[in-house]
């Protein structure tokens, strides 16, 4: 459908976007009506039919929680109405956007946006809205194209959605997650599918620098600032400047530096060491910690302005245990991965193998499995790897005897847990599933291998 002909409604109780919105539109669309209270789409859409349809995720009510947007949605599309519907949100509601998609929108706008990309995102759900009378979804993807990440649950779908959305800002982004999750991934990511990705992508592992490294790695110094800096050198800051600048395990810093982290990102400028002479910088920030949020946010361990500061936008990446649907995919592309590397293209999977990864808790995240098939290629001389082969590292466990495997301890406590969420809920499996972070069918297959 072409724009110059489509009929838009503008829902948002904020005059100053439905004024911006109507100007914008004036010249290009065939109609443009604007509505604060959307308590009147009822009669709106008995009045007209609409192509497309932009709804705000949150009016005004005593709690703004972005659900406003999603009950919206839900009456739009009761009331029969065919119109494309794009959300309006913000940044702290991206989570809720991309669950607006899996209700029936078709896409979603992040305010405040640039002129260019709302139009361009309106032509294009029209588009799509015009091939077959109806929005055609995008279909599920293993990857990010040009990136290293992997993944075919909801769970990285929707972290693949947040990051094509979140990547072509300037958003400050926080991901959080365990050790060995990707997050260094994650972050290449967002600078890859950037306006910034022909610029420079610097990683600092913020948490190994000691107190009398950090100033001068990150900011520089001047010749004689200190004993051996013998030649002036350029900090990682001013070395990404006009890029992506990454700063790893930013939970384990000191107040002290947390202090003069904050002051640079709030002047944008650095100062190096054995200078007075400020240096503007202009950086993307990503930062990333394996601490929740919740202990990162204890003010005795980590400033709270700062946090508000690195947090415009939040990405948590899931272990690989709550994503079970990823563990072969990711296996089998290890397999090839390090088959190639070391000559042996022929190597695969067995019916043994597929079975003790799909089983294994991933104590040690994607990182784990990666190091385990790696070593198992390269120990392979057949062209199958079986489940003997691949051996896991070992972690402790409380519960552990000398004389009795983790795994049989682990898989007893997992039973032990299983069986008494299943009590609590009487039988209920959808309600047990969720209280335990599984897939219905992830529990089933549980009850099958503890004979429950």
């Amino acid at each position: 459908m072409n724009l110059k002909n489509a009929s838009i409604l503008v829902i948002d109780d904020d005059q100053d976007v439905l004024t911006a919105v109507r100007l914008l539109l004036k010249t290009e669309a065939g109609s443009v009506v604007t509505e604060k209270n959307p308590e009147n789409l009822r009669w709106l859409l008995s009045k007209q039919s609409f192509d497309l349809i932009m709804l705000d995720m949150n009016f005004n009510s005593s709690v703004n929680t972005g659900n406003e947007g999603l009950f919206w949605l839900r009456k739009i599309k009761e009331l029969g109405s065919d119109a494309a519907i794009i959300m309006i949100t913000a940044y702290g509601d991206i989570d809720l956007a991309v669950r607006s998609l899996k209700e029936g929108a078709a896409d979603f706008m992040v305010k405040p946006w640039h002129n260019e990309k709302l139009i361009a995102v309106i032509r294009e759900t029209l588009k799509q809205k015009g091939n077959n009378g109806n929005i055609i979804q995008s279909g599920t993807e293993d990857s990010i194209i040009g990136t290293e990440l992997l993944g075919t649950s909801d769970i990285m779908q929707d972290i693949f959605y947040k990051l094509k959305k979140i990547a072509p800002t300037d958003a400050n982004i926080l991901i959080l997650g365990e050790n060995g999750t990707g997050k260094d991934l994650i972050a290449k990511a967002i600078h890859q599918l950037s306006l910034r990705a022909d610029k420079a992508f610097v990683k600092v592992d913020v948490g190994a620098l000691t107190e009398s490294l950090f100033e001068s790695e990150l900011f520089g110094h001047k010749k004689g600032a200190f004993t051996d800096a013998r030649e002036d050198r350029t900090g990682r800051f001013e070395a990404a400047s006009g890029g992506t600048l990454f700063l790893d395990e930013i939970g384990n810093i000191s107040l002290q530096q947390q202090a003069k982290l904050l002051s640079v990102l709030q002047n944008r400028q650095v100062i190096r060491l054995g200078s007075n002479q400020p240096v503007p910088v202009d950086i993307r920030l990503i930062c990333a910690t394996n601490l929740p949020l919740q202990e990162l946010a204890n003010e005795n361990k980590f400033r709270k302005d700062l946090i508000y500061r690195i947090n415009t936008v939040e990405i948590t990446v899931p272990p690989l245990r709550k994503r079970e649907d990823d563990i072969i995919a990711l296996a089998k592309h290890f397999v090839q991965l390090y088959a190639a590397k070391y000559l042996k293209p022929s190597v695969s999977l067995d019916d043994s193998a597929l079975e003790k990864l799909r089983y294994y808790h991933y104590p040690g995240n994607v990182r784990e499995l990666q190091y385990t098939i790696e070593r198992a290629v390269i120990m392979s001389d057949g062209e199958s790897l079986h489940g003997t082969d691949l051996i896991f590292s070992p972690i402790e466990s409380n519960t552990s005897s000398a004389d009795e495997p983790a795994e049989l301890n682990l898989s007893a406590i997992e039973k032990n847990a299983i069986l008494r969420v299943i009590e609590k809920h009487n039988g209920n499996i959808t309600k047990a599933a969720k209280e335990l972070g599984l897939t219905r069918t992830a529990l089933y297959r549980r009850l099958s291998k503890y004979d429950i």
